[in-house]
């Protein structure tokens, strides 16, 4: 896809136990798109996403994000840079409410320094912005009448909706997220289709992993296809879906989705 990239790996690898999980030569990720990494299960997609917002550390490679060098940084300095993730199993605090679970996602909060923690006059102003950014987004989620509620409480549609919305308290430019539809009953998947294509059109750029093809060929300008912990395929939609490699190795892990009969529609 033609334009300019924010974030560039280059030969990111990594293994476990001497079997190669990731081994990706050169990927771009464009600015301002909804790019999708598929690939049948096993094939790293989870792992590079590790490796890119430093909860795992690859063997070698390196990989910048607006031109400035992730390589080797913690996660916490990834996303005050503006890059940030989601998981495929939510990560949400349930003994906290869902409204202080989105307070934990504001970036550089000034209670955090204990000097400033015993002056709280000194952070209350950035503490009301925050709570009023936090209830903008959960209203937007739908999320803001559990606002008081324990996290616990939530449903797993739900916690994604919180864990994407948390994710926006940062104000990042680029978000990640893993398998955000998976398990997902069929109404909520659409809701988070169309907070997917908001991100996008409020100026972000979205780069999620995900199985359902319809969905990808749908939502996804770009597409990324990962087999075996290396690229096999990228481009448009119907590009990918027409290529005899992304056919073989979907149809060689007996995945569900049958890509010939989606190749055929795109025809």
């Amino acid at each position: 896809m033609p334009g300019d990239a924010i974030l560039v790996a280059d030969g990111v690898h990594r293994h476990f136990a001497g079997v190669t999980a990731v081994d990706v030569e050169h990927v771009e990720v464009p600015r301002g798109a909804i790019t999708a990494l598929i690939g049948p299960n096993g094939a790293g997609k989870t792992t590079l996403f590790n490796l890119l917002t430093g909860f795992d550390r690859p063997h070698r490679g390196v990989w910048t994000f607006n031109g400035r060098r992730l390589s080797g940084l913690p996660p916490y300095r990834v996303a005050r840079m503006g890059m940030v993730r989601t998981f495929q199993l939510t990560r949400v605090l349930g003994k906290l409410t869902v409204l202080q679970n989105m307070m934990l996602g504001s970036r550089r909060q000034g209670g955090e320094r204990l000097s400033a923690a015993l002056l709280p006059f000194t952070w209350k102003a950035q503490r009301e912005r925050d709570a009023a950014r936090a209830m903008e987004l959960l209203a937007r989620f739908k999320l803001d009448a559990k606002a008081h509620d324990y996290a616990a409480s939530l449903s797993g549609g739900q916690r994604k909706l919180l864990e994407m919305a948390r994710a926006l308290m940062n104000e990042p430019e680029l978000v990640m997220l893993d398998e955000p539809m998976a398990g997902v009953n069929p109404a909520l998947t659409q809701e988070l289709l169309h907070h997917i294509l908001e991100l996008k059109a409020q100026g972000m750029t979205v780069l999620f992993i995900e199985h359902d093809m319809h969905m990808v060929r749908f939502v996804a300008d770009h597409v990324i296809v990962m087999a075996e912990g290396r690229v096999i395929a990228e481009g448009t939609p119907g590009e990918v879906l027409a290529s005899p490699a992304v056919v073989d190795a979907y149809l060689g892990a007996h995945h569900g989705t049958s890509l010939r009969e989606l190749i055929e529609e795109e025809r």
